[in-house]
């Protein structure tokens, strides 16, 4: 509610003269009639007046001292300050000096000096400083730091005291790797590390396959593992890299015998013993494999997984509807040069792809290309529900044209384009030469939203 105090309008006596002289038949203003508070306050509007003091408006009730535009001016700013990390009951009390002491000498356990680091950050002391003084690295203070927030998560969740007992000693390495998983991912990866003495890259090799399982969805396979337990995570990813080496190998052995290994389901060790028993060509029951005898890899890209590879091949890519043109066209060889292993190529090119260092596609040196193709029907698959829904990239090696081996499959002309043929059909067609072997066949990453964080398991 809006007033007017009573002292909006004070004229001044000079003013009060004049309109005394001037109006001497209406005299609306007098020393006694101005202070008297039974009679109106008039004021005329015909002439301007004589710079009269502004009328103010307040609100009611008067404000307290508290609230004054000059005080609200002063709180206006307030700087943002982080809340205090929680820290030991034995480190709460120290002072800066004592605290960087503490770190460089590792008094305690690794997870009760980690706190303090954030502590020294939040008075100024930058990650170069923290490393001089204490020796600690920038990369081992946020190691430390995120681990003991994973260990306090996993505090926090009421797990067996003997498992968080089991990263007393040198377990930030362990429990950093498994920072990105939700809370029951790191509960349950936390217990298999614990219980299997897992290495830092066992860690992470876990946290890995937890987190990329729901994306492969679909793949041969899938449904026989369980996404609940990690074992069988851990098995599934070493089962679909066993299908990247030839088969028979050394290494496809290996991988196999290492997911039968990790396995902790029937239902995934029988697979994994199928794969093993039938030169990995077991049947899903669901959704149709190539053809049986097949000795090319089928492998489908992971989201990240050129990021995270440490070496990569660049191939040029063709498209399988212009025929043998381009793949005759193709740059033949591309090799890294200097220290920062530019590519480089005989000649320029318009598409290129960059894939994993895997095994089929290391060994090109020269001759190899890759053909992008709409979906999977130029292949001889048996019934594919997927066959029709997604293209495939299809590497061949063209410095191996003849046909060979019955079993192998090779990249050829039709009239339509081109199409991947078996070294049997070629035969039976008298057909001595294919435009190259093929080696791996690409299916594209797949996003899911299986693995999405609900809003609980956020940081």
């Amino acid at each position: 509610m809006l007033s007017l105090t009573a002292n909006s309008v004070k004229p001044s006596s000079s003013f009060i003269s004049n309109n005394n002289n001037n109006n001497n038949n209406n005299k609306p203003f007098s020393s006694s009639s101005f202070l008297n508070a039974h009679r109106p306050l008039l004021i005329s509007h015909s002439k301007p007046l004589p710079s009269p003091k502004p009328i103010s408006a307040t609100l009611n009730p008067s404000p307290t001292p508290s609230s004054s535009p000059q005080h609200q001016q002063q709180n206006l700013y307030q700087p943002f300050r982080p809340p205090p990390s929680p820290l030991p009951s034995q480190f709460r009390n120290l002072d800066t000096a004592s605290r960087i002491e503490v770190l460089a000498n590792r008094l305690g356990l690794w997870f009760d000096y980690a706190p303090l680091i954030p502590t020294l950050i939040q008075e100024g002391f930058s990650p170069p400083f923290i490393e001089e003084a204490t020796g600690i690295s920038g990369v081992e203070q946020n190691c430390l730091v995120v681990a003991a927030k994973v260990r306090d998560s996993l505090v926090q969740s009421k797990i067996d005291p003997e498992i968080v007992s089991a990263f007393d000693l040198g377990g930030a390495e362990l429990l950093y790797e498994i920072r990105l998983l939700n809370g029951q991912q790191r509960f349950a990866a936390a217990r298999y590390i614990a219980e299997n003495r897992l290495d830092a890259k066992g860690a992470q090799d876990l946290a890995r396959a937890m987190k990329d399982f729901p994306r492969r969805r679909g793949d041969r396979g899938w449904k026989s593992f369980d996404y609940a337990l990690p074992g069988d995570c851990l098995s599934f990813m070493f089962c679909r890299q066993s299908r990247e080496h030839k088969n028979p190998s050394e290494q496809r052995t290996a991988a196999l015998e290492q997911a039968l290994e990790v396995a902790e389901s029937e239902k995934a060790k029988s697979r994994v013993l199928r794969e093993l028993e039938r030169g990995g060509e077991a049947k899903d029951g669901v959704e149709g494999n190539v053809e049986e005898g097949v000795r090319v890899p089928v492998v489908r890209m992971m989201i990240g997984e050129v990021a995270e590879a440490s070496s990569v091949v660049v191939l040029p890519v063709c498209r399988a509807e212009e025929r043998e043109k381009e793949v005759l066209e193709a740059p033949w060889e591309c090799r890294n040069e200097g220290e920062f292993g530019v590519v480089l190529a005989e000649k320029g090119w318009t598409r290129w792809v960059v894939l994993p260092g895997w095994e089929p596609v290391v060994g090109l040196e020269k001759g190899g290309v890759v053909v992008s193709f709409v979906d999977a029907r130029a292949l001889p698959w048996r019934t594919n529900r997927w066959y029709k829904e997604e293209p495939i990239l299809v590497v061949a090696d063209r410095s191996k044209k003849e046909v060979e081996a019955d079993g192998s499959f090779y990249l050829v002309a039709v009239d339509d384009g081109l199409k991947v043929v078996r070294g049997s059909a070629l035969k039976e067609k008298d057909v001595k030469e294919s435009l190259g072997t093929v080696v791996l066949v690409i299916r594209p990453p797949k996003e899911d939203i299986d693995d999405q964080l609900s809003d609980e398991d956020w940081e």
